[in-house]
């Protein structure tokens, strides 16, 4: 049991796997005694590409691991993402709102909401909160040309072609990390007497013995599923979606405006999701299978093309099919395999958090890697209670979009009903009935979901609380203070206006000069 860490094998490619290759290799390139990472992949498993949007901790993971801004931008198809843009999820007649990135102004001390609220609705609170909201709705990057990679007027993240990132981010982590990568398809695990993973055998004959295994095989869960028997636990009561159908659509001319946010369009029985990348726009109907059926579906999606892209014609698009469990493994960490990815679990594409808890699992496993198999089993735990807390918090993050819509359809009436919500969710709906959220529902440094998040989501919902929460010593010592902040935010707004290029134009800038770069001249 006091095994010493040497080799850590990655099984299965994609996001998932070569993110964490890459960060692993980052982190402990430097140890007097040398770590082999390799990663093994099937050769013909295609990346499945749901998520392309990433959170702006994606910016850190890059950096971290080395690769440039304009290297993603340019050979990724990458653009910029502000947050997202949800229609129709309140009452389904027009309503919208936006989710930014970027959290509001002053709001370590200052809680946006209890001013936004005596406005009586005269703005919209994102409006409200955070100049980015402009920015958004003008179609604007979060930056100009002249800024630094990786630095910001705006907070954001990016939509990418998952397939093209997971490339670059393979012959990253080979010519620049020292990462081992073979193919092959997994023909038997082999165990140790402990109970430990030994050795992974591929059907090209090679047999990989390791210290520590990482299953990135998405939903097959081949180690950490079928060899370790870890069940997932399914969250389908809480959220009911487990199909997507998705689609590339082309842009109608080369110039076309490009989206800084995800679009969620509410429907029926699910939502689509629209994400504008440089050449094409990855769109995507996921939806609940006990509320409607596929063709109803694809229905649904065909419309919505039609609508958003005239003079597109759907049927010669090719439109991809994908069926999900939604819910989570308890334990993602058993003995000598951790699960990262797919593998671990997934909910659905809604905020993009899958992504997110890539980035985080392999930060996490690559600065607590341990250095003997005694050291695991503490790591093991600790990662488990982690990640434990955050899938509960996902779950409630993303009930809270269906929880107070007012829609009528049978679908959004189920997300409603009694029982259909966490209890943390409906003691904090309860709780927000008389104080609006802030840091106390969100407490953790760590938190994937700020409660700024919740602020944006509930009061762009229209949720309005039962009482009165402005009165107080505090509300009126911060009258003056918050109406500066929130003046200064209407001008910030104004001067992005002046100053900030297209999301489109920058993205051009960027890629010219990296095309240059590229090229020596």
């Amino acid at each position: 049991m006091d095994r010493v860490t040497r080799k850590v094998v990655i099984v299965g490619g994609g996001t998932a796997g070569w993110i964490t290759a890459n960060v692993v290799a980052a982190e402990c390139h430097d140890w007097a005694e040398p770590l082999e990472v390799v990663l093994v992949e099937a050769p013909d498993i295609p990346t499945i590409g749901v998520g392309e949007g990433t959170w702006p901790s994606m910016r850190r993971t890059l950096q971290r691991i080395g690769i440039p801004e304009r290297e993603l931008i340019r050979t990724c198809d990458a653009s910029f993402k502000q947050g997202t843009r949800y229609f129709g999820w309140s009452h389904g007649g027009g309503d919208e709102y936006i989710h930014p990135f970027s959290l509001p102004t002053e709001y370590a001390d200052l809680n946006p909401a209890r001013y936004w609220l005596r406005e009586r609705g005269r703005a919209a609170f994102a409006s409200f909160a955070t100049p980015q909201a402009a920015v958004i709705e003008q179609g604007l990057a979060p930056k100009e040309a002249s800024a630094p990679e990786y630095a910001f007027a705006f907070n954001y993240g990016y939509h990418l072609d998952a397939g093209k990132f997971a490339a670059l981010l393979r012959d990253h982590a080979v010519a620049r990390l020292g990462v081992q990568h073979l193919e092959g398809r997994i023909e038997r695990i082999e165990s140790r007497s402990d109970g430990d993973i030994a050795a992974v055998v591929l059907d090209t004959g090679a047999r990989l013995a390791g210290d520590l295994f990482v299953d990135c095989t998405g939903q097959r869960a081949l180690l950490i599923g079928r060899h370790c028997g870890v069940a997932l636990t399914s969250v389908k009561d809480l959220l009911f979606n487990d199909r997507a159908i998705a689609v590339q659509v082309p842009y109608a001319t080369p110039d076309a405006a490009i989206a800084s946010t995800t679009l969620a369009t509410a429907q029926a029985a699910g939502w689509i999701w629209d994400i504008g990348l440089q050449t094409r726009r990855g769109v995507g109907h996921v939806f609940s299978s006990d509320h409607t059926d596929d063709a109803a579906a694809l229905r649904g999606l065909e419309d919505y093309v039609r609508a958003s892209s005239p003079g597109t014609d759907p049927e010669s698009l090719q439109w991809r099919t994908i069926a999900f469990e939604p819910g989570f493994r308890e334990t993602s960490w058993d003995r000598n395999c951790v699960a990262i990815g797919m593998s671990a679990g997934f909910v659905e594409p809604l905020e993009a958090s899958a992504l997110a808890l890539i980035e985080q699992s392999a930060a996490i496993v690559a600065e607590q890697l341990p250095r003997d198999r005694q050291v695991m089993d503490v790591v093991a735990k600790r990662f488990n209670e982690r990640f434990r807390y955050h899938r509960g918090r996902v779950v409630e993050f993303l009930k809270l979009h269906y929880a107070i819509s007012a829609r009528e359809e049978p679908y959004w009436q189920a997300h409603r009903a009694a029982g259909s919500s966490p209890e943390g969710l409906e003691e904090k709906l309860l709780l927000w009935q008389q104080q609006p959220p802030w840091h106390d529902d969100a407490p953790r440094l760590d938190e994937l979901f700020p409660s700024a998040s919740y602020q944006y989501v509930l009061y762009g919902m229209g949720f309005r609380p039962r009482y009165d929460s402005l009165a107080g010593a505090l509300y009126r010592r911060q009258r003056a203070q918050a109406d500066r902040i929130f003046a200064a935010n209407r001008a910030k707004a104004a001067q992005a206006a002046r100053l900030l290029p297209s999301n489109r134009e920058l993205l051009v800038s960027i890629v010219a000069r990296a095309e240059k770069r590229a090229n020596g001249s």
